[in-house]
């Protein structure tokens, strides 16, 4: 295995698949929001946000939009902290330019490196089976493709193992999955599948595709049987408290999904939202929410609650 000793990581996801891989102390560098696992939060942060994320969900969207009808970044990477930690490979994504710092955010930063910038591995998942596969990335470009396809095939028997029960059972309920609750957002890319491996039927969006954003009218029409609110970036306690916009709007406790106790809130910042391992967590976590007649609800309280 060729050795590759210093890693900055600058997407949560990607971190955590590189500790998955057991390359944790490699990691030399960190995005400001990687916090899984904990351990991790001791590494020196090299991005930050260009915006104040503890505003409300309708304020953020406003500062987002501002920034890029600007042409400007969402997030910053620090270079000089980057030049400090001094990695051979750089970790980000290419997929969302308000998740987290992006290809291009990367690409301007080492723009201002001199002599040997270090590589670049952006990841680009849209799919369960996408982020599979960057598990085998990475860990080719790590030097050791035997470590991400063992990593891959222990997912695929838990996510197998889930589907196959969540299969069994009678029903296929609708699932409305909400991303952003001001203004309103339903999930796409993985969530539709998983939805469907967790025994539900998407009201809304299709797996590969990017979330869309939608109306009160379109939620309260589609009436769906299971309710799950998982903001992208917050969680419990903040997706409890965003809430307000969403339950004051004229007949959401009319809402199918509330009248039988079947709408909860998800913590969409360390599940859902993230593209890594912890998938088959949002798998089991959508199981025991969709079917919990045959699903223990062994991540209530830490994962999800009700409503």
């Amino acid at each position: 295995m060729r050795c590759v000793q210093r890693i900055a990581s600058l997407i949560p996801s990607a971190t955590e698949i590189v500790c998955a891989l057991g390359f944790e102390q490699w990691l030399v560098g960190r995005s400001h929001e990687c916090d899984f696992p904990r351990s991790v939060r001791a590494l020196p942060a090299l991005t930050r946000a260009k915006l104040d994320v503890g505003g409300t969900s309708a304020r953020i969207d406003r500062d987002v939009r501002t920034l890029l009808e600007q042409g400007l970044s969402v997030y910053e990477v620090d270079v000089e902290g980057v030049r400090r930690a001094s990695p051979d490979w750089i970790l980000t994504q290419d997929q969302c330019a308000v998740c987290a710092a992006s290809l291009a955010d990367v690409e301007t930063a080492l723009a201002q490196y001199t002599g040997a910038a270090p590589r670049v591995l952006s990841l680009d998942p849209r799919t369960l089976g996408d982020v599979l596969r960057d598990a085998i990335r990475v860990a080719s470009a790590l030097g050791a493709p035997e470590r991400g396809r063992a990593l891959a095939e222990r997912l695929q028997v838990r996510i197998s193992d889930l589907g196959e029960r969540a299969a069994g059972t009678a029903s296929r309920p609708t699932v409305a999955c909400v991303e952003w609750i001001d203004p309103l957002m339903t999930a796409g890319n993985w969530m539709p599948e998983l939805v469907a491996l967790a025994g539900g039927r998407a009201a809304f969006g299709e797996t590969g595709r990017a979330s869309t954003w939608t109306t009160w009218e379109a939620l309260r029409d589609a009436d769906p049987d299971v309710l799950v609110v998982l903001p992208c970036g917050f969680d419990l306690a903040r997706t409890r408290a965003e809430l307000g916009p969403l339950v004051a709007q004229p007949g959401f406790e009319e809402l199918r999904a509330l009248r039988n106790g079947r709408a909860v809130i998800v913590d969409g910042n360390q599940y859902m939202n993230r593209p890594g391992p912890r998938l088959v967590e949002s798998l089991e976590i959508l199981c025991e929410t969709i079917h919990p007649e045959a699903f223990e609800p062994k991540h209530r309280g830490e994962g999800w609650e009700p409503i």
